[in-house]
């Protein structure tokens, strides 16, 4: 089982800290087994966490076992990292594990030298900080997350749950990871910053709102022509009644929603399936592909065959194949 350490130094942010152990102690593999093992580490006995004491069960030798170890923010990130802290980090790095931060934990991640020549994010408003103390690393204060594939950082609050999310993607497939973020009541894309690069099997979708039963029936027909006057009569209201209500409560137009409902319909395909682009662009319901593929660059940050090449296939996407097919 995937190991995941927690590590906890004084000062240690609290929901920086819970994030990760929320997500991924309650992620499931399809087959109903825990994805991960999850751990709290300290480099003490005792930790201070503000309003509380933190007691860890486990200290820094547990590192040494982990497959990936997260680093929460702390309350002042410039605050000397402690030498054997440094040390077990990089330790740890030397073995080939995988290391994250959330939000001002890139200070500890960087206080290594790990992120050294690398792009790196944080909270935005400490990224001067750490530009300043740690030239040597490009910070990019406008990104959710930066994977740089064994080195991974967040920038604050709940982007670090858009990173575990991502790992969770990387680690077990979109399937899964879809999963974990209903589960997380997390939004299934966040306007601005980094792509999100998670696969939902559904839109947003207000539960209880007015507009839930046509959401549905658009995700249902997306793969249709379907028009903003269609749409209003199967609400049973006008084009402008409509148009308002979607603004009000999903923060875009039906049109924008419905080409976002086709594009991750076209990623859980990209993943699942060996259809070509083109026909991938005909099942969800783009007119050309080239219109697909623009709407898929400005959506996703990246075009399907690139997006296909970095996440296709994977034993945890398998169970999705036939789910896949009948889009």
């Amino acid at each position: 089982m995937h190991t995941v350490a927690v590590l906890a130094l004084d000062g240690v942010i609290a929901f920086d800290l819970s994030t990760p152990l929320e997500v991924f102690t309650r992620t499931r593999l399809p087959d109903g087994r825990t994805a991960y093992r999850v751990r709290v580490c300290a480099p003490a006995a005792e930790i201070d966490a503000g309003a509380f004491t933190l007691r860890a069960p486990w200290g820094l030798e547990a590192l040494a076992e982990a497959d990936t170890i997260i680093l929460p923010g702390c309350a002042d990130p410039t605050v000397p990292v402690p030498e054997d802290v440094v040390a077990a980090l990089r330790a740890a790095a030397a073995r080939g594990t995988r290391i994250a931060s959330v939000c001002a934990g890139a200070f500890v991640l960087a206080a290594t030298g790990l992120l050294d020549g690398l792009r790196a994010t944080t909270h935005w408003l400490a990224a001067d900080a750490l530009a300043r103390l740690h030239p040597r690393i490009e910070v990019d204060p406008d990104v959710l997350y930066v994977d740089n594939g064994q080195f991974l950082t967040s920038a604050g609050a709940a982007a670090g749950l858009d990173l575990c999310l991502h790992m969770i993607r990387r680690d077990h497939g979109s399937a899964v990871a879809a999963d974990a973020a209903r589960l997380s009541v997390m939004p299934l894309e966040r306007e601005g910053g980094q792509a999100q690069f998670i696969v939902h099997q559904l839109p947003p979708s207000p539960d209880g709102t007015a507009l839930e039963p046509v959401l549905r029936w658009m995700e249902e027909n997306a793969r249709r022509e379907l028009t903003v006057a269609e749409i209003a009569a199967r609400a049973g209201m006008s084009p402008r009644t409509l148009n308002r209500r979607f603004r009000e409560q999903t923060a875009s137009t039906p049109l924008q929603w419905l080409h976002r409902a086709r594009v991750r319909q076209a990623q859980y395909l990209l993943e699942t399936t060996a259809h070509s682009v083109d026909r991938i662009a005909a099942q969800v319901g783009f007119g050309s592909p080239t219109a697909f593929r623009d709407r898929f660059k400005r959506q996703v940050g990246t075009s399907p065959h690139a997006y296909r090449r970095a996440f296709r296939g994977g034993p945890a996407a398998e169970p999705a194949v036939a789910a896949a097919q009948r889009i």
